[in-house]
């Protein structure tokens, strides 16, 4: 999967937009909520994204893919992984993680914040 159409696929979920909190690097957020990463654009394509409610959930990924997923720094130990697009996780696998991050961080957002659609 290329970055532009991971990127796309992330804006197309109700209430996403796209921020630059940290220079070059684009996030998607919901509401005041990062729900995917998706870097600066350079070396390997990756998203970054909530792949579990525990640590212990999210490293099913790691070992599934050892060599397409890995522990974000910082957030990491919240559930939060870094999952390459062009390796070895195919695209519909890819969308259905980025649904459930969506989907998590929604669940987590006040009610005012929450998407109507």
């Amino acid at each position: 999967m290329e970055r532009a159409e991971m990127l796309a696929y992330c804006l197309a979920k109700p209430g996403a937009w796209l921020d630059q909190p940290w220079e070059g690097d684009e996030v998607v957020k919901v509401g005041s909520r990062i729900f995917a990463f998706l870097g600066n654009g350079a070396g390997n394509p990756t998203v970054g994204i909530k792949c579990g409610a525990t640590r212990e959930v999210a490293d099913e990924w790691l070992h599934r893919y050892p060599d397409d997923a890995s522990v974000m720094a910082y957030i990491g130990r919240s559930g939060w992984n870094t999952l390459r697009l062009d390796g070895g996780i195919d695209g519909e696998e890819l969308t259905e993680a980025v649904d459930a991050s969506y989907d998590m961080v929604v669940a987590k957002l006040p009610k005012r914040e929450r998407p109507t659609a």
